[in-house]
């Protein structure tokens, strides 16, 4: 008999902060800048890593301070997942959050935390620091990620 992860018995709002935190696949997708397009809405990830990114863990270098380091920072919550259109097609909270299931390579599914770079999901190696990039060149870096 196998037992269900807590992630397929409990809705997002149920879970502990440890349950939540440990969705968090380790992409690091939600953390590259994004561009808004001015006529249609639409949202083009880069490849420029937050500066608090660091792109080799694809963790955030101060995550309990992030907010108060980069203002724009979205701290995601149950509540804000239906604000947050521009969360990557692979997220487990906006997977679970549409009601389908986390994929294979997932570190919960996999029990590894290195599956999501082995699976080649994630943004580690591929991305610039925020810094070395001009802002008028970020055009020049939108990827298509998904």
């Amino acid at each position: 008999m196998t037992s269900k992860g807590f992630w397929e018995v409990k809705s997002l709002a149920e879970m502990t902060q440890e349950e939540w935190e440990s969705l968090c696949d380790g992409c690091g997708k939600c953390c590259v800048i994004k561009l808004e397009d001015v006529d249609d809405g639409s949202i083009h990830y880069t490849d420029i890593g937050c500066r608090l990114l660091d792109g080799q863990t694809c963790q955030c270098t101060n995550y309990p301070q992030r907010k108060k380091e980069v203002p724009d920072c979205v701290i995601l919550s149950p509540s804000s997942l239906n604000d947050l259109p521009w969360m990557p097609s692979t997220c487990a909270y906006r997977l679970l959050h549409e009601g389908k299931k986390l994929p294979p390579w997932h570190p919960l599914i996999s029990g590894r935390k290195e599956s999501i770079h082995e699976a080649g999901i994630s943004v580690r190696g591929q991305i610039f620091p925020e810094e070395d990039i001009a802002e008028d060149d970020y055009p020049a870096h939108i990827k298509v990620w998904d």
